[in-house]
């Protein structure tokens, strides 16, 4: 009998989002001019966004009030909502996908 380890959704998502916000940290990080001037090529390469010091996984966290992710610029760069017509050519182009399809 093998033991594994279940891996739930909510498991994957939450895993998922620490690696997101951790990405966005190294590169809010990175773009300031003294860690550039700073990090030789092997320090950048063993970056990762596989960490979680800073995470208690038990429960508690404390969030710094005083500063904040940059996700404004991020946010920008999103596509906004579709419109009811170009959900209607995407759905024409996919019923037409499938009609062809042999």
């Amino acid at each position: 009998m093998s033991s594994t380890r279940p891996s739930t959704p909510p498991t994957r998502s939450a895993s998922s989002a620490l690696v997101h916000v951790n990405t966005l940290l190294l590169q809010d990080i990175l773009s300031e001019e003294k860690w550039q001037k700073r990090l030789t090529d092997a320090d950048r390469r063993a970056l990762s966004p596989l960490f979680w010091t800073h995470v208690n996984p038990c429960g508690r966290f404390e969030p710094d009030m005083n500063s904040h992710l940059a996700l404004a610029a991020v946010a920008a760069t999103l596509p906004g909502p579709r419109s009811s017509s170009e959900v209607e050519t995407a759905r024409s182009a996919a019923k037409d996908a499938t009609d062809s399809a042999p």
